[in-house]
């Protein structure tokens, strides 16, 4: 099996997120305190088992390499700085010089904020008779719309999912790209309509999963919305919804094929509901298997993990104690952006 490194688009300008990116390059751009959509993004390849990563820099790029240097828990980094803005065809172009001709690469865009399994890409995009993929996403409506019936209005739906795919800005590479021609410009306008004409393009998707392009301050206040009491984790995220005196109601999501630490609760009685997904939970002497609008209740003092077999969402409601969590075998790498696992 050939390597998989990652490469991160990081020179863009961020204009429509000024006055913000005049002093901070784009992914740079806090989620919440301390922590920035490039941090997650290197966790996300950390996660998936990739140890090199290159970033493609460009304006500001002395900020981020302040910020990471050579190494990022864990993760080699290396920079290739575009000294003139040439599109995004120019700069994947660049750090392709820098990686052998068979060298796998999952190349992302460096304001792109998605749970998306990379894992699960890299390996689809192994087996795919393509050599390079495009990760595809639902389109969300920018606005509500209308239904009618007649001479009527009979609905309003605010912002739905539509059935159109739009590019999710994270990409598979079997090897290097040949760019024929092209030397400038972005990739999505030059090189990929040609890939598409000649049936070279393949795609990977997942639905039903949190995906933002941050591009504007509104849609920058919306994923700091969603990281308001969010951690991202090596297998997906817990997220706290509700916390009171009385019970305590988190939210996980746990991506296909990943699991979580094997642990306990010394006090914490804890009911999941799954929302939607897959999986089983792992006790000491059996498995329970569940599927989506199952109920399963855990006692404390009972070591489990919980395996996902598909994108799994539940809800877990307890008692309220936030650190009442022993932890028995981690099965990925203990350093994450929290220092929690």
């Amino acid at each position: 099996m050939n390597e998989t490194i990652g490469m991160i688009l990081c020179g863009g300008f961020g204009k429509r997120l000024r006055p913000v990116t005049e002093t901070v390059p784009k992914p740079l751009v806090e989620l919440k305190d301390d922590y920035t959509i490039l941090d997650k993004q290197i966790f996300d390849f950390k996660s998936a088992g990739i140890k090199k990563v290159i970033l493609l820099t460009g304006f500001l790029g002395e900020k981020i390499e302040e910020r990471y240097s050579d190494n990022y828990m864990g993760v080699e980094i290396e920079y290739v700085k575009e000294d003139q803005p040439l599109g995004t065809l120019n700069a994947i172009r660049l750090g392709m010089e820098h990686i052998d001709d068979n060298t796998q690469c999952v190349i992302r865009n460096g304001d792109v904020v998605a749970d998306l399994s990379i894992k699960k890409m890299v390996e689809q995009g192994e087996k795919s008779p393509y050599d390079f993929s495009i990760f595809i996403t639902r389109m969300v409506s920018p606005y509500g719309i209308v239904e009618l019936s007649g001479d009527k209005i009979v609905s309003f739906k605010e912002k739905p999912v539509l059935d159109y795919y739009i590019n999710g800005g994270i990409y598979f590479s079997k090897g290097k790209l040949d760019f024929g021609s092209y030397q400038t410009g972005d990739i999505e306008k030059t090189l990929f309509p040609e890939l598409a004409k000649d049936k070279k393009l393949g795609y990977y998707r997942e639905n039903d999963l949190f995906w933002m392009a941050v591009d504007t301050n509104k849609e920058l206040q919306q994923v700091q919305n969603e990281y308001r009491n969010r951690e991202d984790k090596p297998w997906g995220y817990e997220k706290i919804l509700i916390n009171t005196e009385k019970y305590l109601t988190k939210e996980l999501f746990i991506k296909e094929g990943y699991q979580t630490s094997y642990h306990y609760h010394p006090n914490k009685d804890e009911t999941m509901y799954i929302v939607s997904g897959r999986g089983y939970i792992e006790f000491e002497d059996k498995k329970e298997y569940f599927s989506t609008k199952d109920t399963v209740r855990i006692e404390p003092q009972t070591p489990h993990t919980i395996v996902a077999l598909e994108n799994t969402v539940l809800h877990e409601v307890s008692t309220p104690d936030l650190d009442d969590t022993v932890r028995i075998k981690d099965f990925y790498d203990a350093e994450t952006p929290t220092g929690k696992r």
